[in-house]
């Protein structure tokens, strides 16, 4: 099965997210996955044309790098074509508009979220074999590129912007705080599975927040399919389907969840819940 046909059918997008559940830390095809999770959303959109983009994203990097002697020279190639070439940006208007965080609505509209734009940027540069992955910086997603014998962090989110620790350091007072400080965990590489959970997160987070459950927790479904090693997610399936009354499906998720984790204080949180759900059923 082609790629497009793939993402183009719910069943085949959900076996493609079910094969990343056992990779661990180990890099995937990002973009790819990505617009599998977008597709729940837009079942009846051709994938064909955002494949299509993709391709037109990498060709054209691999065009604007040619002679390049540096990283900052391959960090400007990325930029000149998703920037200049292709106009994208963060979109600072409408930050919480949920198109921000779907990869086929941010392909459309040129505008999305820091974990949007920069899984954009990754699949950019792992198509010309270089090595880029996302870090855990808090409160705002960066990228950072290794090629050449040389790194760079690059901030998708405000034009590409190269991030030296001057800059890095004013960036996490702005999101955390006067008082914070740079640590070296700020500069962890994230696996790719983790960068997909944080785009979802995005999605939930707001849904949860306009008490549009429902759609939480179909969001959250996906985010099982490739991480069902994540107990935090089958304990929010629990709750929110227990606000939903739907008290059978949230027995089944704390059961799963009980199956997996191997913390005593959660697994006693998570037991005494069921308790109470299977109670509401006599």
């Amino acid at each position: 099965m082609t790629e497009a046909a793939a993402l183009a059918d719910r069943s085949a997008c959900e076996g493609l997210l079910r094969g990343l559940a056992g990779v661990g830390e180990a890099p995937v095809d990002i973009a790819v996955a990505a617009l599998a999770l977008a597709a729940f959303d837009r079942p009846r959109v051709d994938p064909a044309r955002y494949l299509h983009h993709l391709d037109l994203l990498s060709g054209g990097v691999a065009a604007a790098a040619a002679g390049a002697d540096g990283v900052a020279q391959l960090a400007a190639a990325l930029n000149a074509v998703m920037l200049e070439r292709y106009g994208y940006a963060g979109d600072e208007l409408t930050y919480d508009d949920l198109q921000n965080a779907n990869l086929m609505r941010v392909i459309d509209r040129r505008r999305g979220l820091p974990v949007a734009l920069g899984i954009l940027y990754m699949h950019a540069a792992r198509a010309q074999g270089w090595a880029m992955c996302g870090l855990a910086f808090p409160g705002h997603f960066l990228v950072r590129l290794e090629a050449m014998g040389d790194r760079a962090i690059l901030d998708p989110f405000h034009g590409g912007a190269v991030r030296d620790v001057k800059a890095l350091r004013e960036l996490l007072k702005t999101m955390s705080g006067r008082a914070a400080e740079l640590e070296p965990e700020h500069y962890a590489p994230v696996p790719d599975r983790q960068v997909l959970l944080r785009l979802q997160n995005n999605i939930k987070l707001r849904l949860v927040r306009g008490n549009r459950l429902a759609e939480a927790l179909a969001v959250i479904d996906g985010m099982l399919l490739f991480a069902p090693d994540h107990t935090a997610l089958w304990r929010e399936a629990a709750l929110i389907n227990g606000r939903l009354g739907n008290y059978r499906a949230g027995i089944a998720a704390l059961d799963e969840l009980l199956r997996r984790e191997g913390d005593a204080e959660m697994r006693h949180n998570a037991a005494a819940l069921l308790q109470q759900y299977k109670t509401k059923l006599n």
